[in-house]
């Protein structure tokens, strides 16, 4: 088991990543924070009593593990490269662990200017969502050396219900991929099933309460129904971001060879929620494109 008291940084405090550090904290680390927004990282400190820096750099200088939970590439790219960066603040010997969705290729990138400089790079995006890591109950894919995913995983662990290291540099992503194109299929025949029994005239909750323990019966199905028929678009993973997501997906899928139908058309159902102002709104709310647009 990993010691209490390590030194650890964690960049990036949005829904995931806050909570995340939080639950750090919480099991007796010592934990510094940054984020883009100030003010978000001064309130983190006030809340769980860790400490804050202005910099990447700052907050990972003197950590043994460095945690990021960031956007995309480029926010990714700005939190570890660079005179500001979080790869100029580590030590060697140091574990940089990222838990953001990004692309293999930018994994291989920064995992190739880590080990420049004697750093270790473990790419372990997580699927839960913000409920998910409020109750530090995350799934996490990983990627890259063996002995440094086995050195993150007790630390990692305090957050998560699995984290499983898949392969070498970039599995985590690859795998990260195959949980969204999972993802996007079920929730749109989830759509589909329930836009039918409205439809039909039927009692969606008493529709749901028969198929759900069946053949029919998921994750989303468990958690996302009620919401669903209530049109409440708030709890979860925003389209926006399934977007980015999906994009990266459906570009890997060229790149590899991989067909992928089914992912390429609910991205484009995605994109029409956008349309009707829904970017933020979670990936349940294709309903609502089936209910608006037919």
């Amino acid at each position: 088991m990993q010691k209490q008291g390590t030194k650890l940084a964690f960049l990036g405090l949005g829904v995931m990543g806050a909570p995340m550090a939080g639950h750090l904290q919480k099991a007796g680390h010592d934990v510094t924070v940054y984020n883009r927004t100030a003010t978000k990282a001064a309130d983190w400190a006030d809340t769980y009593g860790g400490s804050h820096a202005a910099t990447p750099r700052e907050a990972a200088t003197g950590a043994d593990f460095v945690f990021a939970c960031v956007g995309n590439d480029d926010d990714l790219r700005s939190v570890t490269l660079g005179n500001d960066g979080a790869f100029a603040g580590m030590s060697a010997g140091a574990v940089f662990v990222d838990h953001t969705t990004v692309s293999a290729a930018v994994t291989r990138e920064l995992a190739a200017a880590a080990g420049a400089a004697q750093i270790s790079f473990v790419d372990a995006p997580i699927s839960g969502g913000q409920a998910g890591a409020e109750n530090g109950q995350l799934s996490i894919m990983c990627g890259g050396d063996g002995g440094a995913f086995a050195r993150a995983l007790p630390v990692m662990e305090i957050y998560s219900k699995i984290c499983r290291r898949i392969g070498d540099s970039g599995a985590g992503q690859m795998t990260k991929m195959c949980n969204q194109i999972a993802i996007a299929g079920v929730v749109q025949g989830l759509s589909e099933a329930l836009h039918f029994a409205e439809k039909a005239g039927l009692d969606g909750r008493a529709v749901v309460e028969v198929i759900s323990q069946g053949a029919a019966g998921s994750w989303q199905m468990a958690n996302r129904y009620e919401t669903m028929l209530d049109d409440e678009f708030e709890h979860g993973f925003a389209v926006d971001w399934m977007r980015k997501d999906l994009g990266i997906c459906l570009d890997t899928s060229d790149e590899i060879g991989a067909s992928l139908p089914l992912t390429a058309l609910v991205d484009q159902f995605y994109k029409d929620v956008q349309k009707l102002g829904g970017g933020r709104w979670d990936t349940s709310s294709l309903i609502q494109r089936l209910r608006k647009m037919g």
